[in-house]
């Protein structure tokens, strides 16, 4: 079993988030259940819950990643990328649907067009990663 490091964020690198009360009581629970298979992306997502503003779902703004959006983003290295956040048990990355309990997945919740956040990979090298676009769960 391979255990996933959760990026390692700078505090005053972290943008503003908005979560739906939905997708922060799915996510809050999702994140306890799992703290004992993958304590790092489990922390991380238990901390993006702790400081999101929590909204009720119908004024979440539709350009705010949630569960099921559909997100456009752009690397520091230039890799532009769209992935849709995903529940675990729906991930498949080769069809750019990502899980919520990888890094990446735990660091895009909450975040909106424009915003971005920084972390240090596992070879320890810093990385960005911006939104560029978001787009809601398909109907």
């Amino acid at each position: 079993m391979t255990t996933q490091t959760a990026p390692r964020r700078s505090r005053r690198a972290m943008p503003a988030i908005i979560v739906s009360e939905t997708d922060h009581r799915i996510v809050t629970a999702l994140a306890n259940s799992a703290y004992e298979r993958i304590p790092d992306v489990a922390e991380t997502l238990l901390d993006e819950m702790d400081r999101a503003r929590v909204v009720p779902v119908a004024r979440r703004p539709a350009d705010v990643v949630g569960l099921g959006s559909e997100i456009d983003y752009v690397s520091d290295a230039g890799e532009a990328r769209t992935v849709r956040l995903v529940m675990p048990a729906e991930a498949d990355i080769s069809s750019g649907r990502i899980s919520v309990l990888t890094p990446v997945g735990a660091a895009l919740i909450g975040l909106s067009p424009g915003q971005s956040f920084n972390w240090t990979g596992p070879s320890g090298h810093p990385h960005r990663l911006t939104v560029s676009a978001v787009r809601p769960p398909a109907a």
